[in-house]
């Protein structure tokens, strides 16, 4: 188990890091993609050993937001790296059982399936039984290795609660007691609002990197 998988693993089980205003760093779990979390007075940071331990600290990165500052993400992703929107990450163990979902290749194409590609591995893409409609879910290994899933509704399914339904009937495609999380934009309240409602809790944040450090 990667050491994130680990810790957000406790945090699931209400066994958070101690909120002692440190940070800390574990190995990235993926080529290519780095990541900034943090809980309660508490950062982990998953970059690569080329920057080292003495850098991160004379940037200001500790366990109070230091370690989402401007200044670390930017220096960490390099002139050319990607950063990530800083996400609320919220975690719950699946449920297994029968879903009305099925499996969607069709939809591969779709953006949210390009960006869970370019950062996750093992994507599988579900959706409605009928064709006509765009409504999708990702499944995927994501941050630490862990189950991660992304949803998106169609168009003409969105403001009647079907969002917590859709994220119930995901958490159905995995066997019973898997931990599952999901990375949202805090300013999305609508999928914040659905996961919540679909037994979700928020262990912390998370800002994702793909840098291109030269040093």
């Amino acid at each position: 188990m990667h050491p994130l998988a680990r810790i957000i693993t406790e945090a699931l089980d209400d066994s958070y890091p101690q909120p002692d205003g440190r940070w800390r760093r574990v190995p990235p779990w993926r080529d290519g993609v780095e990541a900034v979390l943090a809980f309660t007075a508490h950062a982990v940071l998953a970059v690569a050993p080329d920057v080292s331990d003495e850098r991160l600290a004379a940037l200001g990165v500790d366990g109070y937001g230091g370690a989402n500052h401007p200044r670390v993400l930017v220096d960490l992703a390099g002139a050319d790296g990607w950063i990530d929107s800083l996400d609320a990450l919220v975690v719950r163990r699946s449920v297994g059982g029968p879903t009305a979902l099925v499996e969607r290749p069709d939809l591969r194409d779709h953006p949210r399936v390009a960006f869970a590609t370019a950062i996750r591995d093992d994507v599988r893409v579900f959706g409605r039984p009928d064709r006509r409609s765009s409504t999708l879910a990702t499944v995927s290994r994501g941050i630490g290795g862990l189950c991660e899933i992304s949803v998106e509704l169609d168009a003409d399914e969105r403001g009647r609660g079907a969002g917590a339904a859709l994220v119930e009937q995901v958490l159905a495609i995995m066997p019973a007691g898997e931990v599952v999380l999901a990375a949202i934009a805090p300013g999305n309240a609508a999928s914040l609002r659905a996961f919540l409602r679909a037994g979700f809790s928020v262990a912390g944040s998370v800002q994702l990197l793909r840098p291109s450090r030269t040093s």
